[in-house]
């Protein structure tokens, strides 16, 4: 099992960040069937929530998907930390049916910052098979939603999840990583709707019941075709995939008549011969007033005679065309990933900054209750005297770190140094006693985007 290496990270031992830990399997690491496996259908998410619950994970979300099978917790204080993942990960075993040493070979354990920029690189769909598809945000979105309904969201994962989600906006408004079409369904919608604009009042004619052909369908329908007709050899089966896509079946003679009535027409027989001809197709452009035709032909072989793409105002795509368009858009989102990658490792350094800042939140909170302490007992002793007030009051607040260095300037020289320059740069003293320049926040270390 991958497991990111402790203490590399910025931020260190110490910091809160090591309870945090993804415990899983993807497609990078494991085989399919193993990811099947231990596969969670959404109606189970929440009987395996109230179980990880019960098993004592206080702070958990999980994300199951066709890519990854994940369980994201936070372990109560970091002595846990290390047993809090082992539980996780014998749970999701469990639930599989695998052993721990299966999942173990085939999966990964990040903790820290590592398991910070998994997280944020997944919901920003970096980590996915097709890279900037935006049904994984929601994928993660509804994991998320599943976890606070079980009361399985504290404070830590609450910070990691909203974190999460603003890289993944970010990186949406940023760079260009969820254009271009990268299956041979999304491109022929691209493809439909540079010809026709937006599908609203477009009509389609499914010419057969092949699979391929139904999925284009249903994807015309999800970009807003207001018309979808099945024509098939065998009426009942153009009944079968009607009811299906909620479409109507042809009642004309013709097919001619249907191509007609059709913007967009999909062919699937995959029959020996031709089903559309360049008469027909001539002859339907002419009854359309040249209105221009997306013929999408996935069948194989193909069910349109090459030479219709001859015909004025016949657009046709066969499966080469249209892979050929889907392939571009997936060289066009894997060069918008490093510009994505760049935006994940900056949300990292911000968040790891984030916490170290809290992390000093108490002493700086004591520091303001001793000086205001102090404060009122000045003002208090020096009955109204502004000038013996104020000297009491830096008497008072100097005496202690006065004392302390003393006290150190017997011991060995480094420790001195050190007190010196925490010194300097808590009050910016320079050598002549003139106040020192701000010198401002401290950067974040960058990190390299490695992962499972």
């Amino acid at each position: 099992m991958t497991e990111a290496a402790q203490g590399d990270s910025p931020g260190g031992p110490g910091d809160g960040l090591d309870r945090l830990a993804v415990v899983g399997v993807n497609h990078h690491t494991s085989s399919m069937a193993l990811r099947d496996q231990v596969a969670l259908e959404d109606d189970s998410v929440p009987a395996f929530l109230g179980r990880l619950r019960a098993i004592g994970l206080s702070q958990a979300l999980v994300l199951s998907t066709c890519d990854r099978v994940e369980i994201i917790t936070v372990a109560a204080n970091e002595d846990v930390a290390e047993t809090t993942a082992e539980t996780a990960l014998l749970a999701l075993a469990e639930k599989g049916g695998v052993t721990p040493a299966a999942l173990r070979a085939e999966g990964y354990v990040l903790r820290g910052a590592d398991a910070v920029r998994h997280c944020f690189a997944v919901a920003a769909s970096l980590d996915s098979q097709v890279i900037g598809e935006p049904h994984v945000l929601r994928q993660v979105k509804a994991g998320y939603a599943a976890a606070r309904a079980a009361g399985l969201v504290g404070a830590d994962l609450e910070r990691v999840m909203q974190s999460a989600f603003a890289t993944a906006k970010r990186v949406r408004s940023e760079t260009r990583i969820a254009e271009g079409p990268v299956s041979v369904a999304s491109a022929a919608v691209q493809v439909a709707r540079d010809l026709h604009g937006d599908l609203d009042g477009c009509a389609a004619l499914l010419l057969g019941t092949g699979e391929m052909g139904e999925l284009l369908a249903e994807a015309f329908q999800a970009h807003g075709l207001e018309r979808l007709t099945v024509r098939a050899r065998r009426r009942f089966r153009a009944e079968a995939v009607a009811r299906r896509l909620g479409a109507h079946v042809s009642t004309h003679e013709a097919l001619i008549d249907d191509i007609v009535a059709a913007d967009i027409v999909i062919c699937c027989t995959g029959g020996r011969e031709h089903v559309l001809g360049s008469d027909t197709a001539r002859q339907a452009a002419k009854r359309r007033r040249q209105r221009p035709v997306f013929i999408a032909d996935v069948a194989v072989p193909g069910d349109v005679e090459p030479a219709v793409n001859m015909v004025d105002n016949a657009f046709l795509y066969d499966l080469n065309d249209l892979e050929g368009v889907a392939m571009e858009g997936r060289a066009h989102r894997e060069a918008e990933a490093e510009a994505a990658w760049r935006i994940v490792r900056e949300e990292v350094g911000r968040f790891q900054q984030g916490r170290v800042e809290r992390a000093a939140v108490p002493v700086i909170t004591l520091l303001h209750a001793r000086f205001e302490d102090e404060r009122a007992r000045a003002l208090t002793e020096a009955h109204g005297d502004a000038d013996k007030a104020t000297r009491l009051l830096i008497g008072r607040l100097l005496h202690t770190p006065s004392e302390e260095l003393r006290r150190l300037a017997v011991g060995p020289p480094e420790n001195l140094r050190h007190a010196e320059n925490v010194t300097r740069r808590l009050f910016r003293l320079s050598e002549s006693g003139e106040e020192m320049a701000d010198p401002g926040p401290t950067e974040p270390t960058e990190e390299s985007d490695t992962r499972p």
